[in-house]
């Protein structure tokens, strides 16, 4: 098949022929009809995060089921199913009280040492970036790791579902639990942070506060249905937040990631409200907050890791509004393109313009 490898880090992608292997236990090999380029993608590419070349990345995938292993249970050829890098095994005890973004075991979705690899280049192993390997014609993955979605469903808004729709929305209806008459504020408009107005409106919250530096951003963030927005480069963001708010906002979501930034947020909290810290731009920022304060306030900073999510429950959900009309996607598709083009496709996520660039032309 091909599939689009990275052979040194720094060195983007090139397309090759690549083996993959045919289902065992309860893999699922799927035929890829669309993959979606994160950001996240682009850092693996690029440093060291734990996956050695060569490898094929690309963790937000949708396509048909092929094939099954012997002991798949969830799924059926002709399923349209969607991929979610959250890996769990299902069985311990994070698993069991539902909350797989905590599993104990994560490594069970994937082979054994020992195992014939999933992926191989003249026979020798080509590593499977987050267990899915998505910027390919075909991918094999761990039923845990899949869940469907509706056949009207397409392909393209699909793919978004795994990765940028779970975790925006997620902080939203899974962690922060945002309620009807609550104030959020979204600090950064890419795709993520837009999933996360879906999820603000999904959760009914009275005020959506959307605050960027670029005013194309905010244009789109009111067309989503932001109730205010705020460009932070022209204009004081904790002013204009406790302006609107009165007394600050119930629950900010930071998916920007930067020190400064993150403090401003931590002061538009509202007595009682949380911060929610999804970005990571600069991995190595720290947050300066005093004790007493949180203390007195009763104000709180989380980390948020994939929106909490349970995708065999929330990836059905979000499909499920999107085809009714409640869970905006389509406009986040600004580009696709074909497997080839995947560094000219990252190059145009600098575009403030582009929300997102799915691969579609997989041939």
């Amino acid at each position: 098949m091909k599939a689009s490898v990275v052979r040194e880090l720094g060195k983007g992608f090139e397309l090759a022929d690549v083996d993959i292997a045919s289902p065992t236990g309860r893999e699922v090999l799927i035929e890829v009809k669309a993959s979606g380029l994160c950001h996240s993608d682009e850092l693996a590419a690029n440093h060291d995060l734990g996956y050695a070349p060569p490898m094929v990345l690309g963790h937000e995938v949708a396509g048909i089921v092929t094939e099954i292993g012997p002991d798949v249970t969830q799924f059926k050829v002709g399923d349209h199913v969607v991929g979610c890098l959250v890996q769990f095994c299902g069985v311990c005890v994070r698993c069991r009280e539902g909350k797989t973004s905590l599993c104990l075991n994560p490594d069970a979705t994937t082979r054994r040492e020992g195992e014939e690899p999933r992926l191989t280049e003249n026979g020798k192993p080509v590593a499977q970036g987050m267990a899915l390997g998505g910027f390919a014609q075909q991918a094999l993955i761990h039923e845990n790791q899949l869940a469907d979605v509706p056949k009207e469903m397409p392909w393209a808004q699909a793919a978004l579902l795994g990765c940028g729709v779970v975790t925006g929305a997620g902080a939203v209806l899974n962690t922060a639990n945002v309620q009807p008459s609550d104030a959020v504020v979204v600090i950064g408009l890419g795709g993520v942070g837009l999933n996360a107005i879906n999820g603000a409106i999904t959760a009914g919250a009275a005020t959506i506060i959307a605050i960027d530096i670029a005013d194309d951003k905010l244009e789109r963030a009111k067309a989503f249905g932001a109730t205010h927005v705020i460009n932070s480069k022209t204009q004081d963001p904790v002013a204009e937040v406790l302006a609107i708010t009165g007394i600050g906002a119930d629950a900010v979501f930071d998916f920007v990631g930067v020190g400064p930034v993150t403090e401003q947020g931590f002061k538009m909290v509202a007595p009682g409200g949380g911060l929610y810290l999804i970005g990571v731009l600069d991995p190595t920022a720290t947050l300066n907050i005093s004790s007493m304060e949180m203390l007195m306030t009763r104000r709180r900073v989380q980390g948020v890791y994939m929106g909490n999510t349970n995708a065999k429950r929330d990836i059905p959900l979000y499909a499920k509004l999107y085809l009714e009309g409640r869970f905006e996607l389509d406009s986040l598709v600004s580009k696709e393109i074909s497997l080839g083009e995947i560094n000219e496709g990252y190059a145009s996520l600098k575009d403030p313009t582009i929300a997102r660039v799915v691969i579609t032309d997989l041939s």
